[in-house]
């Protein structure tokens, strides 16, 4: 794994960023005060997640409404239409944001 710096942790309350990090996009969000995140392109139709928006714990893909929670990337909304998103781990670091990335990434 690789600890990659996104830039500094200062999202407000149920903001949402997307960051290109080497060959992946990731979706950050900030819900009840802790930094979550998950790939940013919908594994369905490929829209950037990012330009969604959040409903409680789920992010809500723009082009077909598929919700997927913040904290495991389940698909909560509509199973059969498409896979689950994977998560990625978000930390806080000196004011920054840090991601956990496999090293392929």
């Amino acid at each position: 794994m690789t600890k990659i710096k996104l830039g500094p942790a200062d999202f407000a309350e149920k903001e949402m960023r997307g960051y290109e990090v080497g060959k992946r996009n990731v979706c950050i969000a900030k819900i009840h005060g802790r930094y979550k995140g998950l790939d940013d392109w919908c594994n369905h139709a490929g829209c950037l997640l990012s330009g969604g928006r959040l409903e409680d714990n789920l992010v809500v893909c723009p082009c077909h409404e598929v919700g997927f929670d913040m904290d495991t990337g389940r698909n909560e909304t509509s199973p059969g239409v498409c896979d689950d998103q994977p998560t990625v781990t978000v930390e806080v670091q000196d004011g920054a944001l840090v991601v956990d990335l496999p090293d392929n990434s």
